[in-house]
């Protein structure tokens, strides 16, 4: 009995790694692409990428943006990229063309580590979509 146990377990738990390898090295491969198109050779951070999500959603690529609307870009593409999760869901585009989006779920608490790990998965899944990366 405890032998099949374990043996699920550690099947389960090699699924788990083998899909954290696949998102570490979409991840890496991801950040040197955009890296390579908007850095000055520096690696991209997470936030960084979060708000060229933002500037995607919203369309209005040539616009300068105050440090308040980069907040607000930020806060359109977290909305954006945890939709398919469920925690989202878009209601309208404003006169000015930003997107709303209405809360569907609280988002559960997380450690950092785990909450870094969900943003850069839904990252991943989102460039995905795009056909910007496999």
């Amino acid at each position: 009995m405890y032998l099949c146990k374990v043996y699920i377990i550690d099947e389960i738990e090699g699924n788990y790694m083998a899909r954290d390898i696949q998102l570490k090295e979409r991840w890496d491969y991801l950040v040197e692409k955009l890296s390579g198109k908007f850095s000055d050779g520096d690696p991209l951070e997470l936030d960084a990428i979060i708000y060229l999500i933002g500037v995607q959603e919203l369309g209005q690529y040539h616009k300068k943006y105050k440090k308040d609307d980069k907040l607000d870009l930020m806060h359109i593409a977290i909305c954006r990229l945890l939709e398919p999760y469920g925690f989202y869901e878009f209601s309208f585009f404003d006169e000015d063309g930003w997107p709303h989006y209405n809360v569907m779920e609280e988002l559960p608490a997380l450690k950092a580590g785990e909450q870094t790990v969900l943003m850069k998965e839904a990252i991943v899944t989102y460039f995905v979509e795009k056909e910007f990366i496999q």
